[in-house]
């Protein structure tokens, strides 16, 4: 074996073997292989009190992987770490360099943004060694959630029977408890419109109040608007006529949150489905000439795009749709994006969504055919709309129409689809004109409280708040749902979308966490760890300066926490324990929530809750690595999710909900004893 390289994903794996040739052979470590180890004080895997060392253990369902990898790696004359372009893959090139005993100055990491044949043979081309500020900055961040994880959820569920904490989990747990705060205490104000339908040469035209006297219209009660039309029964005078052209620009091509977004509200995908499918068109799909990677990697929080790709996709404009219909170049990145790759975009334009349809599923073709859309559409010219705008008065009271009427597509030729405006005509109208009013009503309003959060406000508000990063968004959001801090649902029959509704036990979470962390669980302190996190990355701070700032502070809160948050007593069933007379009460254990006696461990008394219905599937939008079909989420005996293959029993494939396999116990205990007998 000459070379070797190792990526992360075995599909991703087939499709770089296809540009590499025979010299190259590719093999996937299917993730990350070690974590930190579960052991020292606290469980942490982390020596708090010599420098924040941390100790890593390779994973239990990863044993077997890494002494493949290892006995590969001799084989071969180089070795190359080919992982993702992230910190996420730059930790996994450094955990595989750690086991694979290869040096971390040597030049085998290699990084492309796209799975195309130029852009792996440009990467081979160009290896550097392992970036050790982007390590620190993943390892940083991986000890910062490990401790605020374990320490906190420990106390919760000593304290207050929550399941879990987290650095961001709970933050945005807290978005969403005071968003329901401010709907609960939110009291309904009455107000009034005055509205008005109005038809010339057959067209009608609506038209509001807008001003009363020369101020702005503000009717509080029924008399008030009574009023305004006591003074409207005559005709109305048009006393002014204005019309401009107006632009609308193009939007700029997907970064992961806009994506995540846009894809919730067009397609009426999750952000777990949404990241699943783009996945899959990243790392590669057959497209009739063998694997071919479709989008560039769909974790960036950039909107650059590449010089060759606005070449290409400026070329293609202007010789499908003409010389108008090219726009110019836009970038517009937050000063927190890191620009290590470019935004969301195809690979290669010449593979048109309906010419490479019959080798996607549904799903995939509607999120490239989007994604396709919208990058094209960037680079593309404004639509061009005639703006007018009428007013009409009559005793004082102005009322107001707008019609929009497009005069050129420019974007909307390709992007039309997932646009919802429409244009709205007036007929001809001139200024002195008098018109007479067709129907003149008055309206009773009430002002609305706060929306709650959907998956697209959610991520939106994170993204521009700084929490977290576009690449944890799903996880996030699965990780609450998970944990019973909140449902996702329609609030009534009519709703077309679901919203984030806290339960009772998420409400009490972050009330606690509100009360005795405040310092640390918010959004201000949040967003200014991700950025100090980013400076590790630049090399311009050490982690250990950050860890150390950060534990300083926590652990205060922590002791003064286990002293004064109260303990709330189990759940009484109202019944009385035949064996020792004391209360009956709930309680949740490995196998999920039963009855036992109060006075455990004195009294051992329990019995199952009976009359608790098992939870139905629910579809994930993950597609089974074995057979090809859905993984559904599903409940164990024990409490906790999992993903499940719905070609059950045909198919046993498992895995956590963080994507992993799982091998159960049995097929474990049968590998072992295999290699005893040998």
């Amino acid at each position: 074996m000459k070379n070797l390289v190792i990526v992360e994903s075995p599909s991703k794996s087939k499709t770089i073997a296809k540009y590499l040739g025979k010299d190259y052979t590719v093999v996937s470590s299917k993730g990350h292989i070690r974590d930190l180890a579960i052991k020292g004080r606290d469980g942490l895997g982390v020596d708090i009190d010599n420098d924040f060392q941390a100790t890593y253990e390779i994973s239990k369902d990863k044993k077997d992987t890494v002494k493949d990898l290892q006995a590969k790696a001799k084989k071969a004359d180089f070795v190359y770490l080919a992982t993702d372009p992230d910190r996420e893959g730059e930790a996994i090139s450094w955990h595989l360099a750690q086991e694979l005993g290869l040096d971390d100055s040597l030049a085998d990491r290699v990084t492309f943004n796209e799975i195309t044949r130029k852009a792996v043979t440009e990467a081979f081309n160009s290896p550097r060694p392992i970036d050790m500020d982007l390590v620190h900055s993943q390892e940083a961040r991986r000890i910062l959630d490990r401790i605020i994880g374990f320490k906190l959820s420990k106390l919760l569920n000593n304290k207050i029977k929550s399941k879990s904490a987290g650095r961001v989990q709970s933050v945005a747990l807290k978005l969403i408890v005071e968003r329901e705060k401010e709907i609960e205490a939110f009291v309904p104000k009455e107000y009034w419109s005055v509205d008005a339908v109005f038809e010339k040469d057959g067209t009608e035209f609506e038209a509001s109040l807008t001003k009363v006297n020369g101020k702005k219209a503000d009717l509080k009660n029924e008399e008030e608007a009574q009023k305004v039309l006591s003074l409207c029964q005559s005709l109305f005078n048009i006393s002014s006529v204005s019309k401009t052209k107006r632009k609308r620009e193009p939007r700029l091509p997907f970064i992961t949150s806009t994506l995540q977004q846009e894809a919730s509200t067009k397609l009426n995908f999750s952000a777990k489905k949404t990241m699943s499918v783009a996945q899959k068109l990243y790392e590669g799909i057959d497209i009739g000439s063998g694997e071919e990677g479709l989008i560039t990697y769909m974790r960036t929080d950039s909107t650059r795009l590449s010089d060759d790709f606005v070449r290409a996709a400026r070329t293609l404009i202007t010789d499908t749709y003409g010389k108008e219909y090219a726009g110019r170049y836009r970038v517009r990145n937050d000063a927190s994006s890191q620009d290590a790759h470019e935004a969301i975009r195809p690979t290669n334009l010449a593979n048109t969504p309906e010419k490479i349809k019959p080798h996607l599923t549904g799903e995939q073709f509607r999120l490239y055919k989007m994604i396709y859309a919208r990058a094209l559409a960037s680079l593309m010219s404004s639509a061009v709309y005639d703006s007018t705008g009428v007013t009409l008065s009559q005793n004082g009271c102005d009322f107001t129409a707008q019609g929009s009427t497009m005069i050129f597509d420019g974007y909307l030729k390709v992007y039309s689809e997932y646009d919802s405006s429409k244009d709205v005509d007036l007929p001809a109208l001139s200024e002195g004109e008098q018109i007479a009013a067709k129907n003149l009503a008055a309206n009773q309003h009430f002002t609305e409280p706060p929306a709650r959060y959907t998956e697209a406000r959610l991520i939106k508000a994170m993204e521009e708040e700084g929490i977290g990063r576009p690449s944890t968004y799903s996880m996030i959001i699965d990780t609450i749902q998970a944990r019973g801090y909140v449902s996702l649902e329609k609030t009534s029959t009519k709703s077309r979308t679901k919203v984030f509704i806290p339960t009772d036990q998420g409400k009490l979470t972050s009330e606690k966490l509100d009360e005795f962390f405040s310092d640390i669980i918010n959004v201000a302190y949040t967003a200014y760890m991700e950025t100090r996190l980013d400076e590790i990355a630049e090399g311009e701070v050490k982690e250990t300066e950050i860890l150390r700032s950060f534990y300083d502070r926590f652990q205060p809160l922590l002791d003064k926490a286990y002293e004064g948050m109260e303990k709330i007593q189990p759940e009484k069933v109202g019944e009385i324990c035949p064996d020792c007379g004391g209360e009956l009460v709930y309680r949740n254990g490995r196998h999920g929530r039963f009855i036992s006696c109060l006075n455990f461990p004195k009294c051992k008394y329990t019995r199952a809750i009976e009359t608790e219905k098992k939870e139905a599937p629910e579809p994930s939008g993950i597609m089974c690595p074995e057979c090809g079909r859905e993984l559904l989420k599903r409940k164990s005996r024990y409490g906790t999710y999992f993903l499940g293959c719905s070609g059950f029993p045909s198919c046993r494939y498992m895995a956590d909900l963080n994507g992993e396999k799982i091998v159960p116990k049995a097929k474990k205990t049968a590998k072992k004893s295999a290699r005893g007998k040998k």
